[in-house]
């Protein structure tokens, strides 16, 4: 290919879709340095901060999800979306691009449709184990859709598939190896076990009830906690433990060095997000998963199913979780063979190249245009 590759990606909405975008992005640039990358996303969601705080250029779509209850929202909805098909339309004729790259969020749809309407390129990166509708409509003029989890024919033309993985941050990987330094950084004792809690940057409510609910067996037990309990629940968690000693519980708004919190962790408690769940594999973390049932079509629940049925993940319901979370939790600290046997098996469904596999093949359908 002669000409400087220029690709879009487009989506966001969730870190669950970004980190997978921008991991993309990175391999694109590493390999290729000289190519011209445009982010498209939806305005005023996390994209549109992460993105160029990243060094990338995006441009925002006013585009929203679909209302769960008729109402004036619907019609704003449907105005919304004519808008931001207009405007994709218009971002595509005009940037050009060889390859559109679509990851999930409100803002893949205006844009590979458009970018299909006029035959250029498309490719998928589907992160959970149940497609989610918008991915299935696209898929049908996809050129190549990567997943992450098998027996994802159900959903898309077998034909069009495959089996990359989900892409994660590479600062990770670089973390593990860093155990002293991350033990320093959390005040941590080397010589006790460490439970990592974690519900993404905003917060899970379940998970921190649940941990509320068993502050005296953590309180009680050796074991050192390092709880990040998002930005939503942070005051209201202090607030309940105001006045207990508790030197071994560490409780922090936001975790700003995820790469030392893993590389610490005897086991994880989490959400069960697609971009989680292959951070977790990679770093070959036991985990305690507690779908969040407030998600669209129960894909988080469907995604920790397909993990405990290869007894890689134990999967607490959101409703088991408050009464049973912390005293399983426990239990399996206690336990080095289920640690070892869920680290081995976790490790297992890695997919440590997925941003390069995926990379290469946004420049094949490139090559061909």
């Amino acid at each position: 290919m002669t000409n400087k590759m220029k690709i879009i990606i487009s989506g966001g909405g969730t870190g669950g879709h970004i980190f997978p975008a921008l991991s993309i992005a990175g391999a694109l640039k590493e390999h290729y340095p000289d190519s011209e990358i445009l982010f498209v996303g939806a305005l005023g969601r996390m994209e549109m901060e992460r993105v160029p705080a990243a060094g990338y250029r995006i441009i925002g779509l006013p585009v929203v999800g679909f209302p769960r209850k008729p109402g004036l929202k619907m019609f704003s909805f449907f105005v919304k979306l004519r808008q931001s098909m207009r405007q994709a339309r218009a971002i595509v004729r005009e940037f050009s691009p060889h390859v559109v790259v679509g990851v999930g969020g409100y803002a893949s749809g205006p844009v590979l449709r458009a970018a299909a309407k006029m035959k250029i390129p498309t490719l998928i990166q589907e992160q959970n184990s149940y497609a989610g509708i918008t991915n299935r409509l696209l898929a049908k003029k996809a050129d190549k859709i990567c997943v992450a989890y098998q027996q994802m024919e159900r959903y898309f033309p077998a034909s069009k598939i495959v089996l990359t993985g989900n892409p994660v941050r590479s600062e990770l990987l670089n973390g593990l190896s860093k155990t002293d330094e991350a033990r320093s950084f959390y005040e941590l004792q080397p010589s006790k076990k460490v439970l990592l809690v974690v519900g993404g940057s905003l917060g899970a409510r379940t998970i921190n009830q649940s941990m509320l609910a068993g502050i005296d067996e953590l309180k009680n037990s050796d074991v050192q906690v390092i709880w990040q309990t998002g930005k939503y629940y942070y005051e209201s968690v202090l607030k309940e433990l105001e006045g207990l000693e508790l030197p071994n519980v560490h409780v922090h708004q936001f975790l700003s060095r995820m790469d030392l919190a893993y590389a610490v962790a005897d086991l994880v408690i989490s959400r069960a997000g697609a971009g989680t769940i292959s951070e977790l594999c990679l770093m070959k973390k036991p985990s305690f998963l507690v779908p969040s049932p407030n998600v669209a079509e129960d894909h988080q629940t469907k995604n920790a199913l397909a993990l405990a049925q290869q007894n890689a993940a134990i999967m607490i319901t959101d409703a088991e979780a408050p009464e049973k979370l912390v005293r399983e939790a426990l239990n399996v600290l206690n336990n080095n063979d289920m640690l070892n046997e869920l680290a081995i098996n976790i490790g297992k469904l890695a997919k440590p190249n997925a941003a390069a596999d995926i990379a290469q093949m946004v420049v094949e359908l490139a090559k061909k245009q």
